[in-house]
């Protein structure tokens, strides 16, 4: 084997131990189940989710109203959980009461960031920047790759010009080494865009069993979207305030959609006054698009760039841990 040849698999060796090695370790932690119905609905939908989840307990037993064109008035003011007291102390700081509002300045509350930063703490969920990060790896493998192979066929041809005996081609030796470097650039990228890690799904799927049987409608919600509650009301009034913003929701298997991201200046109240910054949002499908999804899990991404726009909920898998925290990372802009 030549030095060319052998610098060649060299460099495929490297390349595919490091993504190998970046993947495990971005998927690792403690594991452990799924705590309650905040932490089912991050993992299936992210922020918007768990909001939504909320949202619906309240309007249920008559703590919140809803009326008109999506604005949200307080009946009692009675929060059972963390999330719950986000929405009363978000709807409290607002100018005015409409519904899409208020679901987006919750997404953003430290309470519902910190369910993502739990999940991702005990490896159940990928965190949103050690994805972006994995993303760029597996991307700068397939460019390599893509650079190595006309690379190839030049030095085939510089063989063939120097010698007149080749035992066989050059490019035809490397081609195993630039398969493999190919081949992990893919399975990299496929396996980095699931925000939900193995972990996650089955401690997802074990909740669902043994809490799939429980009708409220904060359960409905987190287990099997906007679409589940049988209040058709209240289910259209909260479709049409995820559909505000514009943005899609996460297709099958959890790809998020092409999100686009909003930068405002305007500031959850709660977020502001801890200095915490936005993370669990817009990448993904968590924070964007579509509360109405169904019940399946996805396992796509969280709020990659700090655009806390819109918010659906739909994805399967996905992570946080309970409800309120203390330090959390959140959407540093975010939308209005």
């Amino acid at each position: 084997m030549g030095i060319p040849t052998a610098l060649y698999y060299l460099v495929a060796a490297v390349a595919v131990g490091l993504l190998v090695t970046r993947l495990v370790r971005s998927r690792r932690g403690s594991g452990g189940p799924v705590h309650d119905r905040y932490e089912a609905a991050f993992l299936n939908g992210g922020p918007a989710r768990a909001v939504d989840s909320a949202l619906a307990a309240l309007r249920a037993d008559g703590r919140i109203a809803i009326g008109g064109p999506g604005i949200v008035a307080v009946v009692r003011p009675t929060a059972h959980d963390p999330v719950e007291r986000a929405v009363l102390q978000e709807h409290a700081a607002a100018p005015h009461g409409a519904l899409h509002h208020l679901r987006l300045a919750v997404m953003r509350h430290p309470a519902v960031q910190e369910i993502g930063d739990g999940l991702a703490e005990r490896g159940l969920l990928v965190d949103p920047a050690v994805r972006r990060v994995t993303n760029r790896w597996c991307a700068a493998v397939g460019v390599t790759t893509f650079v190595l192979l006309p690379v190839s066929f030049f030095l085939t041809i510089g063989e063939f010009a120097v010698s007149e005996e080749v035992s066989a081609p050059f490019v035809f030796k490397v081609i195993p080494a630039l398969f493999a470097m190919g081949a992990a650039a893919v399975v990299c990228g496929t396996a980095s865009a699931g925000r939900v890690t193995p972990a996650g799904r089955r401690a997802l799927a074990a909740y669902g069993r043994e809490r799939g049987h429980l009708a409220d409608a904060g359960h409905l919600v987190a287990l099997y979207g906007l679409r589940a509650l049988p209040d058709p009301v209240l289910r259209e009034q909260l479709l049409a305030a995820a559909r505000v913003s514009g943005f899609r929701r996460p297709g099958r298997g959890g790809r998020p959609g092409p999100f686009p991201h909003h930068h405002s200046s305007s500031s959850s109240s709660g977020a502001d006054a801890l200095g915490v910054v936005t993370v669990w949002c817009a990448d993904a499908g968590s924070c964007g698009g579509g509360g109405g999804g169904g019940g399946g899990s996805c396992s796509s991404g969280s709020c990659s760039s700090g655009s806390c726009s819109g918010g659906g909920s739909s994805c399967g898998g996905s992570s946080s841990s309970c409800g309120g925290g203390s330090s959390s990372s959140s959407c540093s802009s975010s939308s209005s």
